[in-house]
């Protein structure tokens, strides 16, 4: 017998683009759900609050029923059902404290601290600013430390590189122009092209066309609801 197919629960345009990148990377099949993170509800009309009682996402259905929540941790979990792949042996070194360093660093100053405060509708318009200000400050940061390096630990692609694209591409998102770190630029191009991320934005894009068209059908006082980050 196969291993058992995970169910992911992944939302259009969120940081959870991160899990599926590194499920296709090390090639563990998800079964992925999308989630509407605007009314917290599954496809079947099921209460995401009943997978996770935090009410967000990405979550991970492990093969024995349980959930297991936030990405850090589902990457790496996903990471050690691969021991033999180049993830997991960057994970089992000494690079593993940089990792996690890097993977802290994304999750808390460049996500919830810096892009978060842009997609929420009760940010006041004056921190708006504060905002793209600290976001400019970390991806300068992020643009000098590339300096002489293609991924953000070691010679390889790493969780790090998975979770810092997907949180960095919101540049598009919110009309940030990242011409001025053009190091930064480089290596967004670079991990654009590995296969494993095609593939999970091709996932993504077909699933925010399949949005778009049912907010289109929608009745009037329903259509502007649109994804959002989680």
């Amino acid at each position: 017998m196969g291993e058992a197919i995970m169910k992911f629960f992944h939302e259009s345009h969120g940081c959870s683009l991160a899990v599926d990148i590194v499920a296709r990377e090390i090639g563990i099949p998800l079964e992925i759900v999308w989630v509407d993170m605007q009314r917290r509800l599954l496809p079947d009309g099921t209460d995401l609050y009943a997978i996770n009682p935090k009410g967000q996402v990405p979550s991970l259905q492990l093969p024995d029923g349980q959930f297991l929540s936030e990405g850090l941790a589902i990457m790496q979990y996903l990471v050690d059902q691969r021991p033999d792949s180049d993830l997991a042996s960057t994970a089992r070194g000494a690079e593993k404290y940089r990792v996690l360093e890097w993977m802290s660093f994304i999750g808390s100053d460049l996500h919830k601290g810096g892009f978060m405060p842009l997609f929420k509708k009760t940010t006041p318009p004056d921190y708006r600013p504060i905002a793209l200000q600290h976001i400019a400050g970390r991806l300068e940061w992020l643009n000098r430390h590339l300096a002489d390096r293609d991924y953000l630990v070691g010679d390889r692609f790493t969780i790090a590189d998975a979770h810092c694209y997907a949180i960095v591409i919101w540049t598009k998102r919110h009309a940030i122009d990242v011409t001025p770190w053009p190091r930064l630029e480089a290596y967004m191009a670079r991990i654009a092209a590995r296969p494993s991320v095609r593939a999970a934005v091709e996932a993504q894009l077909v699933q925010e066309a399949l949005e778009a068209k049912a907010r289109a059908a929608a009745p009037e006082g329903l259509r502007d609801i649109a994804p959002k980050a989680s």
